[in-house]
């Protein structure tokens, strides 16, 4: 049997999903035929939201219901991520799936293309275009937004989900598995369809954005590190900034987390993120992060797109030194 038919180190595995993402995207060609795994939980959570969280019931309850909801979908999923992985780990050639599987829940390159789509329609069709690119990307009002107020709602979208969609899926995975990354995507999933943001959500989705909010915890301020990282290698990046300005700022974000990532690329930048922000059927009245201007535009985009590309080959590098502390402590 070649080597090859057994399963390599997981660190491996998930260095190579790194780079395949980096190369193939969200392969739009297959999930065009089939749902995509985080669109087929995301289409059970809202079933669930409809079924459970009913505006006849009182808030108490359906607290409780939306925790059952949130900690039943964590289980399966933890199960879920067991089973598959003991056929992969197991079987001649079962760990391409594996490789599949963190291939899929990785999102770097579809984030790029997200964000850069904005920079694109916003420098070359104006206004209404980049609104609408950023509609896809960002859940506030989109009417709302200035040329900068687009600008910088794809910035933060950008530097947020650099920690959720990038970092933290791949530590979930190098430190628990398949279990650990599939608990991770349904978690992440949960807190971004039913966390507390809106009145109809507020106690249905709290145990759910708690758990985000656990789980985030770590990789968020590891992903403002990356950034901070990656600064001396963009045009106008400002190391020391990205460094300071998330010890100063990042408590400014409504969420424990997410402050940590968009204030580093603040600095990074020169830019002030964050600010009033208008949802549909919510107002955000926060404080600026960052001490820059914040008067982003489509240029500014594409500078934050080249910090988090560098961002994105540190945690690839991050991956490769654990890779190497692993092998040399199993040598000891």
């Amino acid at each position: 049997m070649s080597l090859l038919a057994s399963a390599p180190d997981p660190l491996l595995i998930l260095i190579l999903a790194i780079g395949l993402d980096g190369l193939l995207g969200d392969l739009p060609w297959l999930f065009r035929r089939l749902p995509h795994p985080v669109a087929a939980v995301g289409t059970l959570i809202g079933w669930l939201d409809r079924r459970l969280n009913r505006r006849d019931r009182s808030a108490a309850l359906r607290g409780w219901l939306g925790a059952a909801m949130a900690l039943g979908l964590v289980a399966a999923a933890a199960a879920a991520g067991l089973a598959v992985q003991a056929v992969t780990r197991t079987l001649p050639w079962a760990w391409l799936f594996e490789l599949f599987c963190v291939v899929v829940l990785l999102a770097q390159r579809s984030l790029f293309d997200h964000v850069y789509d904005v920079a694109v329609a916003l420098r070359d069709n104006g206004l209404e275009a980049g609104r609408y690119a950023v509609s896809r990307l960002v859940g506030r009002d989109p009417a709302s937004l200035d040329r900068a107020g687009v600008a910088r709602a794809a910035i933060e979208s950008l530097a947020e989900n650099f920690s959720d969609a990038v970092v933290a899926p791949a530590l979930a995975y190098a430190l628990f598995g398949l279990p650990g990354l599939f608990v991770y995507k349904t978690v992440n999933t949960l807190d971004s369809m039913v966390g507390y943001r809106t009145e109809r959500h507020r106690a249905f989705g709290m145990v759910s954005a708690r758990l985000d909010d656990l789980l985030n915890l770590i990789p968020a301020r590891v992903a403002a590190l990356l950034l901070a990282l990656a600064a001396p290698f963009v045009p106008g990046g400002r190391p020391v900034a990205a460094l300071v300005t998330p010890w100063r700022d990042a408590r400014h974000h409504r969420s424990p987390n997410s402050g940590w990532p968009e204030s580093a690329c603040a600095g990074a930048l020169g830019l002030a993120l964050g600010g009033p922000r208008r949802y549909p059927g919510l107002v955000v009245d926060e404080k600026w992060m960052g001490r820059g201007r914040q008067d982003a535009d489509a240029r500014d985009i594409l500078r934050a797109l080249h910090l988090f590309g560098v961002g994105c080959l540190l945690d690839a590098g991050l991956m490769v030194l654990l890779l190497w502390l692993k092998d040399g402590l199993t040598r000891l």
